[in-house]
């Protein structure tokens, strides 16, 4: 590691420019507002987040909150894509 790097002048190759995809930094700094509420789970699924969590070093907390909100997204989307005509006008009432 102690090996010096040598940088040339050479003209560089072929450069593909690509898309910014990262999130900006509001967005990574946006935290949805939270409702403590007091929840009874099963042994079994907090021993199971609790090793989860542990493998991949995060809070086994924040693991439900995040399996809790996919399932929302996923309901939601659901929900749009099957509404009948009267679901739709009973909404704009």
């Amino acid at each position: 590691m102690s090996a010096k790097i040598k940088y040339v002048d050479e003209p560089l190759s072929k450069v593909q420019v690509v898309p910014d995809f990262l999130p900006s930094p509001a967005e990574l700094a946006f935290r949805e507002e939270g409702v403590k509420v007091t929840l009874a789970l099963s042994k079994k699924s907090i021993e199971f987040f609790k090793s989860e969590a542990t493998k991949h070093h995060t809070q086994y907390q924040r693991m439900i909150r995040r399996l809790l909100d996919a399932y929302v997204d996923g309901q939601a989307s659901t929900r749009q894509s099957t509404r009948t005509p009267r679901d739709k006008a009973a909404q704009r009432r």
